[in-house]
Parts: structure tokens; C-alpha cells; sequence
């Protein structure tokens, strides 16, 4: 991740929640709704460079740590 501050921006949490995946198996789907799996492949083969990647790693970072009520929460409120 490029930042620890990205982390918890509330801007690119609700980015994470209202941009989709431009390309790929999952193109269309919220980037926060993209399954472990394929974030675990992009976090094996590296994320795509500038905006997008970020959102994909700080995503990935969520999930894995446990925290995608963050995500739940934020989703409920929009």
C-alpha cells in the first residue's frame, strides 16, 4: 500500500465502495465486492500501477486483516 493513511481516508473507503473493476472476470463489480481469491492473485502478481491499484491493495488489506465490516458499515450508510 502506498500510504498507511489510505488505509482509513474515508474518501478512498467510499471509492472502494462505489468504483468497479474496469476490467477482468469481474468487470463491473464494486471494487469492494471482488472476491479474496482474485485479490489474493493481484496481490501475488502485483496490483496495477496508480489509482486503481491502490484501491485493489487497500482492499486486499481489509479483507485479509478481518476488518470488511468497515467496508459493511459504509456500504449501509450510503
Amino acid at each position: 500500500m502506498e500510504n498507511v493513511d489510505d488505509f482509513m481516508n474515508p474518501e478512498i473507503l467510499k471509492e472502494i465502495i462505489t468504483t468497479p473493476m474496469p476490467f477482468g472476470k469481474y468487470e463491473g463489480t464494486m471494487i469492494a465486492d471482488l472476491p479474496v481469491s482474485y485479490l489474493e492473485w493481484f496481490s501475488s502478481q502485483g496490483f496495477p500501477k496508480g489509482k486503481l491499484g491502490m484501491l485493489l491493495a487497500t482492499t486486499f488489506e481489509i479483507k485479509t486483516n478481518g476488518l470488511q465490516e468497515i467496508i459493511d458499515k459504509l456500504k449501509h450508510s450510503i
